[in-house]
């Protein structure tokens, strides 16, 4: 077979088309929290310390994939900004665990009901109900993608 799926949707196409359109939707929600003034890297790291718990600079920076210097450069423009926070390790009193301050929190929280507010308010503006239940039987084959090895 070359490729194509049953009904001549071209996979390779398709990839392209739908790459391009999360993208567009993905710098569509992040414009939602403009006025953030987090770097990418601050922000993961943030996003990392939400998902995953306190976790030492270390830890961090080998989950990011970076020196240590600069985690820990990000880590202290973090805590200027009052969004990370240090306390002894329980384990081990040398190491510092830094967790989420409840700016922190805040923040996450405000910014996920501005990107939910937007995009709700696109979908029921922009789409029909037959459009919108369309979309809705794709969020489980987007989901599916996403988990794909």
């Amino acid at each position: 077979m070359d490729g194509r799926q049953a009904d001549g949707a071209d996979p390779a196409v398709l990839a392209g088309e739908l790459r391009v359109a999360v993208g567009q939707l993905v710098r569509k929600l992040r414009e939602q929290t403009e006025g953030s003034d987090l770097t990418r890297s601050q922000s993961s790291v943030l996003l990392r310390i939400e998902r995953d718990g306190p976790a030492t600079a270390t830890a961090l920076a080998r989950a990011e994939g970076m020196r240590p210097q600069s985690m820990a450069k990000i880590v202290a423009v973090l805590q200027d900004a009052g969004l990370v926070g240090g306390a002894p390790d329980p384990a081990d009193g040398r190491k510092t665990l830094l967790s989420l301050t409840g700016a922190a929190r805040e923040q996450f929280r405000t910014g996920r009901l501005a990107k939910h507010d937007w995009l709700t308010q696109a979908i029921g503006s922009q789409l029909s109900a037959e459009e919108a239940a369309r979309l809705a039987s794709c969020t489980d084959l987007l989901k599916r993608l996403a988990q794909s090895p």
